[in-house]
């Protein structure tokens, strides 16, 4: 039996999903600079049918990471994202206060 804390990890989602036939990327925050939603180490599962789950920051920012994933997934190539803004464009984008993360991307086998 799967406790819910477990079974809401992204990490165990994503090995449900591979388990399952999906095929699946993950993203992971890796570094975090200034003021960030999301911890380095926060992960985000993503589907080729661009289902997910988890979390990297939220607003833009995830909808840009889902993107990205999706072209992982296809080619297999991993990717390392940056997304940085002003503070005037912040919260337009998901990060408060002018804040900048790194976001590594790669399909999982």
């Amino acid at each position: 039996m799967t406790n819910i804390s477990e079974s809401l990890d992204p990490l165990v989602i994503a090995e449900e999903w591979m388990s399952a036939g999906r095929s699946v990327a993950m993203a992971t925050v890796v570094d975090t600079w200034g003021s960030a939603p999301r911890p380095a180490g926060s992960h985000l599962v993503i589907d080729s049918e661009g289902n997910f789950h988890g979390s990297v920051s939220g607003g833009c920012v995830e909808g840009a990471v889902i993107t990205e994933a999706l072209d992982v997934i296809e080619n297999g190539k991993p990717r390392m994202l940056e997304f940085g803004v002003a503070d005037e464009t912040a919260w337009r984008v998901g990060l408060s206060c002018g804040g900048r993360i790194r976001v590594y991307v790669e399909r999982l086998a």
